[in-house]
């Protein structure tokens, strides 16, 4: 290096060095948020139950101001408590998602201790060779089918630890591990065609078919997938060409170290016996979570029994000892563990708000706002509306279930159809649940794949330029068919 680019590359290292984790900018948002509670008006709507949906829903014109309950230093601090399980919430608790991971986590540990994975991944690469990069569309299209049927979120979090080493086996970078993920799962929900969590709330929500917007909804699906699919290919064909162009150059070394353990450079590829049959039922392992979630109703609770169940069976097949077994486990959750606290913290931001009562201000203002506009104005509103208010509400079925029942009805006088308003809402939500700091998937994934929010945000930042544009040009068009 040139003794001009040196001062540049100690900067940017600087600057990598300095930008706060996760933990602060969480904890940050749940102050500011805080300070939003002694600014906006506590208010409510009055709520009825909704048999469909299963859960209380707003009644549109029944706004009313109530006295204010203001956050202070002792609510900031019980905030990341009460985001594991705060009853009253719009989203689902996070304890059961911080538990999940541990169990994860586990089932990782017992998983490593066998070497399957290390070997597994040598193997696949080695029969790889040379075409790779087909890896990324075609794993990115197996989670946009998840995202964009039954919702696939906090499940991706069992992939990363999993997938992220043999991307970078192959020539790529955490990045890029991270990105088929999220980025790919995260386009099924926003265009998502039969999510129950999504389509089939918001709908009900709207008092509509969930059928009604489909084929819009699965343009946006596939031409989404299309453009995230040519946007990850073509980063990381460029990191292989030359890996000093990574976002995460600084971290290269540090993350083959960690991801490949050391033993990337080995040229054993040969599976034991006992190898190949945990690796079986490893996959099983995945193939009856991905079952019950998308058929039997199982949640986080029944997927953390069936990964400590597996992690047991795998750890009896390759007789890894009770002291063994145990202790593998142990540290396997041990690794995952800042993961697990990151989830409260997210869900604290929410808990925040809500025993603050702003929610419902915030909503009223988007009722007044839209309310007579013609339809270009009015769904292009809509979808930015939805946008602030995924950042706040980050749960899909939580923000259809909060502002649907109010925003759905203005469409019958902005000439608009309440379909569309349920489209606007889910690409909305799922297009800031990429980068969404108080979403869980988000800052778990991240933590996970060790990658910083800040460089996260420097890799996908034209890409949310890309389909901000491409949903504008969807949902105008929709507007006036």
């Amino acid at each position: 290096m040139s003794e001009e680019k040196q001062p540049q590359a100690h900067a940017e290292e600087d600057l990598a060095t300095r930008f706060p984790t996760a933990y602060t900018i969480l904890f940050l948002l749940i102050i500011l948020v805080a300070g939003l509670t002694w600014i906006i008006p506590a208010g409510q709507y009055e709520r009825t139950m909704n048999e469909e949906v299963g859960r209380e829903v707003a009644v549109p014109g029944t706004y009313q101001t109530v006295e204010a309950n203001p956050q202070g230093f002792v609510d900031i601090l019980l905030a990341p408590t009460a985001g594991f399980y705060d009853p009253d919430s719009y989203a689902a608790n996070a304890i059961d998602v911080a538990l999940f991971v541990l169990f994860l986590g586990g089932f990782l540990g017992v998983m490593n201790a066998t070497g399957a994975i290390d070997t597994g991944i040598r193997s696949a690469m080695h029969k790889l060779e040379g075409r790779e990069i087909w890896m990324i569309p075609i794993l990115m299209t197996l989670f946009a089918a998840g995202g964009t049927t039954y919702g696939m979120a906090e499940e991706t979090l069992a992939f990363y630890a999993i997938l992220i080493p043999v991307i970078i086996s192959a020539g790529y970078d955490a990045v890029t591990g991270v990105a088929v993920i999220l980025v790919g799962a995260g386009i099924g929900v926003l265009g998502s065609t039969i999510n129950p969590f999504a389509t089939v709330i918001a709908s009900n929500a709207a008092d509509i078919p969930f059928t009604d917007g489909i084929m819009l909804r699965f343009v946006l699906l596939v031409g989404g997938l299309i453009i995230c699919a040519a946007y990850v290919m073509r980063y990381a064909k460029r990191v292989k060409a030359d890996p000093s162009r990574s976002v995460v150059a600084k971290q290269r070394e540090a993350h083959r170290k960690l991801f490949l353990q050391g033993h990337d450079e080995l040229d054993n590829f040969d599976l034991s016996m006992t190898q190949k049959i945990a690796l079986v039922v490893f996959a099983l392992t995945f193939v009856v979570m991905i079952w019950g979630v998308s058929s039997q109703g199982w949640w986080m609770a029944q997927m953390g029994a069936l990964f400590l169940g597996s992690a047991i069976v795998i750890g009896l097949i390759a007789r890894l000892g009770e002291k063994r077994l145990t202790g593998s486990f142990v540290d396997g959750a041990r690794d995952l563990l800042g993961v697990a606290l990151v989830v409260g913290l997210a869900r604290g931001i929410v808990v925040i708000m809500e025993q603050g009562m702003i929610a419902d201000t915030i909503l009223h203002s988007a009722e007044t706002t839209l309310g007579g506009l013609p339809e270009l104005a009015f769904i292009n509103l809509m979808f930015w509306i939805e946008v602030g208010m995924s950042f706040f509400v980050p749960s899909s079925s939580g923000l259809a279930v909060l502002s649907m029942p109010i925003l759905a009805p203005l469409a019958d006088f902005a000439n608009v159809g309440r379909d569309l308003v349920v489209t606007a809402y889910q690409a909305a939500n799922g297009l800031v649940n990429l980068i969404n700091p108080t979403f869980a998937v988000v800052v778990g994934g991240l933590a996970i794949g060790r990658v910083s929010y800040d460089r996260w945000l420097a890799f996908i930042w034209p890409l949310l330029l890309i389909l901000t544009l491409f949903i504008t040009v969807v949902i105008s068009i929709g507007a006036f068919l």
